[in-house]
Parts: C-alpha cells; sequence; structure tokens
C-alpha cells in the first residue's frame, strides 16, 4: 500500500540530500572574510524589489551617497542600480532570482535590497521560492544580524540567526506524499552551526557583551535543534569569559515581554526559522518592524535590507511616497558600518533617533497626514548636517 508515493517521496528527498551534501562541502573549503579595506573599489548595488521597495531603497541610496560624497567622487565608492528582481520579472522567468540579475548581484561586494514579494499558497501565483532565501543560499549569508537598542528601558539586544539552514533551507521544495499527507525539511549541518556561533560569540567578545543565549526547541526538535544546540555550547568553551545560557523558544518569547527579565539579554544566537519570528516581536519594542535594518553577512558578500515586507497595498491606494524609509536607512547605517565607515554610521543612527524619536518637525504615518519619503529623507540629511557642525 502506498509503494509509489513512497518511492516517489524517497527520490525527491534523495536529490534534496544531494544538494544539502554539497553545499555542506563547498562552505568547508570558504576562505577569510572579505577586507574592505584593501579594496581599490567598493561597489555597492542598489535593488529595489518590489512594492514600496524601489521608494525606500532609492531614498536610502540618497542618504548613503550624501554620507559618502567624498569617496564617491574619488571613485572609491560606485553605486549600482540592479533591476530584475520584481515579482513580475521573477514570475516571467520562473526563477526566484532571474539570471541575469543574480550575475548583476555578483558584481557587487554589498548589497542594498528592498523588500520583495514572495507568492504564498492560494494567491493564483506560482510556487516560486522567496527571493531573499534564494540570495541568501546563492550569495551564502549565512548570517542574519538585528540589532534592536532601547536604552531608556534597558534594552541592547543583537541576534545573529542562521540564514541558509534549518526550515527555511528547502522550504519550496517540500513534498505532498498523498493528498493527506505533507512533508517540510529542517537542515542542520556542523559547520553552518559552528560559524554562525562563531560569529556571535567573536561579536559579544569585540563589543564586551557578556552573555550569549542559544535559542532553541531541543526539547522537542531532538536532532537538528539539540545539533544546533551542542555545537553552540562547544563553540562556548572558547569563550570562557562570556556567560552562556539556552532557552527554548516559546519561553525567550514571552521572556522578551518580561521587564524583570528582558534586560538580562544580551546577543541571542538561533536557528533560521526562529530568528525570523523572534526579532519581529524584538523590532515591536522599538516601534515596529517598519523602524527595524537587517544584515545579511557572509565571507565574500553582505546584502542589507528592511525586516518588513513590500507592502503592495501602499502602492495599489497610491501612497507609496509616503512608505516610511527608516527601516532601510537603519540597514544603510549597519552597511556603511560594515565596508569600514564607522563615525558614518554612527552619525546616521544618531540621526535617525533624533528624527524618529524626539519629536522630529517631520512624522512618517504612510498617509498624506505625514510627510513623505523624500521629505524625511532630506530632514534626516539636514539633521546631519546639523550633527557635524555640532548644532544637533
Amino acid at each position: 500500500m502506498y509503494t509509489k508515493e513512497i518511492e516517489n517521496a524517497a527520490e525527491h528527498f534523495k536529490k534534496l540530500l544531494q544538494k544539502q551534501l554539497e553545499r555542506n562541502d563547498a562552505i568547508k573549503t570558504q576562505g577569510d572574510f572579505t577586507d574592505y579595506s584593501a579594496l581599490d573599489k567598493i561597489v555597492i548595488g542598489i535593488c529595489g524589489g518590489d512594492g514600496i521597495g524601489p521608494v525606500i531603497t532609492a531614498e536610502s541610496a540618497r542618504v548613503l551617497k550624501f554620507l559618502l560624497n567624498r569617496d564617491v567622487e574619488k571613485g572609491r565608492i560606485v553605486f549600482k542600480t540592479i533591476e530584475g528582481l520584481t515579482i513580475e520579472n521573477r514570475i516571467a522567468h520562473m526563477q526566484p532570482i532571474p539570471d541575469d540579475v543574480l550575475a548583476e548581484l555578483k558584481t557587487c561586494d554589498v548589497i542594498l535590497k528592498g523588500p520583495t514579494t514572495t507568492p504564498q499558497a492560494g494567491d493564483g501565483r506560482p510556487n516560486i521560492e522567496s527571493a531573499n532565501v534564494a540570495m541568501r543560499k546563492a550569495l551564502d549569508l549565512f548570517a542574519n544580524v538585528r540589532p534592536v537598542r532601547i536604552p531608556a528601558e534597558g534594552i541592547d539586544w543583537t541576534f545573529f540567526r542562521e540564514n541558509t539552514e534549518g526550515a527555511y533551507a528547502v522550504g519550496s521544495d517540500g513534498v505532498n506524499v498523498t493528498d493527506d499527507l505533507a512533508f517540510d525539511f529542517v537542515v542542520t549541518t556542523t559547520e553552518g552551526t559552528e560559524r554562525i556561533a562563531r560569529l556571535a560569540y567573536n561579536y559579544a567578545r569585540a563589543n564586551k557583551k557578556d552573555r550569549v543565549s542559544i535559542i532553541q526547541k531541543a526539547n522537542v526538535i531532538k536532532t537538528t535543534d539539540g545539533k544546533f544546540l551542542n555545537i553552540c555550547k562547544e563553540v562556548a568553551k572558547d569563550y570562557p569569559e562570556i556567560t552562556t545560557d539556552e532557552w527554548y523558544i516559546d519561553i525567550t518569547t514571552a521572556k522578551l515581554i518580561d521587564k524583570k527579565r528582558r534586560t538580562d539579554f544580551k546577543v541571542f544566537v538561533l536557528p533560521n526559522l526562529y530568528g525570523d519570528i523572534i526579532t519581529d516581536e524584538a523590532a515591536e519594542f522599538q516601534g515596529g518592524v517598519g523602524t527595524a535594518g537587517s544584515a545579511n553577512i557572509g565571507k565574500k558578500y553582505a546584502m542589507f535590507e528592511a525586516i518588513h515586507g513590500s507592502a503592495p497595498r501602499m502602492v495599489a491606494e497610491g501612497r507609496a511616497q509616503y512608505a516610511d524609509p527608516c527601516s532601510m536607512l537603519r540597514a544603510s547605517a549597519m552597511l556603511l558600518s560594515h565596508i569600514g565607515y564607522i563615525e558614518e554610521s554612527k552619525a546616521l543612527d544618531k540621526a535617525l533617533d533624533i528624527c524618529m524619536f524626539e519629536n522630529g518637525k517631520y512624522k512618517i504615518t504612510g498617509r498624506a497626514d505625514g510627510c513623505t519619503c523624500s521629505e524625511f529623507g532630506d530632514y534626516v540629511m539636514e539633521t546631519l548636517t546639523a550633527l557635524s557642525s555640532g548644532r544637533a
């Protein structure tokens, strides 16, 4: 009974196993991280994406060019616009990232990417993998780094989410064994877990953070989450000055809203799906997902983005010009830091703190009763100028 269905599912799984084993072998051969200070030229790709993506990405690029003007004029910083990552073009090619777009992305050192739309089951569109997931895999952007800081409440969190494995590794390649039974797969590798754990602990050491929390559900997901937990604990032994604790994902989500306990957390390391969920919860503390940026770090490439979606309804309602660029501007500050422009990064974050939280003269509402995206960008640049002259 069900012999053919089982054989078909087993053949499908065999192909997935082969791909993941090859991917794991490739991780073992990687070299060191890119040294941006040694590059004669740094190419920053600007990739707008879908919905409000082109609006907020273009505004963030304008602020970046303002901050990097001197090195742009010298030719050390080059901005490159990359088209074609729209949902329409991806469907036309039936690829999460069309080949020509991916080739263009690979000519860049770092990428500022707007939100992209992913078809979901039942919406009438083809089953195309998330462009984000595809980009993370194609460029091996194994670490998703998301900071959340609210000094007034004692919150200073940095999340290191594994970006290429877990429940998302083969998220579009599950199998419907029969009409009544569907399977998806979770992937955990030794090399993939070691590198995200080491990145988290290195960050904690470099930034004098005294605690790293390993988030998982190893009491139930014993094989893959158990492996993630055990490998992280092994890496932790190389950092004896840092306190390591371990938390189940469900209780962690509760403790983030516990005022007595949440300030204990400093650095988190966690698998892909859990990281996606809990960082959205964390972003709510500083004003919502529209305020939070995200870094996707690999050894050769890096991509920076907002953590929210493409908001197609805003476009449909003719409100795209009122989109909030703060998430992309926060991501831009992370991009600056990543390529070595530390002071510019700090200045942009400080300007955003002023413009977003200190009763600034412009307020983003997403509608005509607030300012436009470009007006807010102008305000940020005015504030940067005031900061540099000591007037802010």
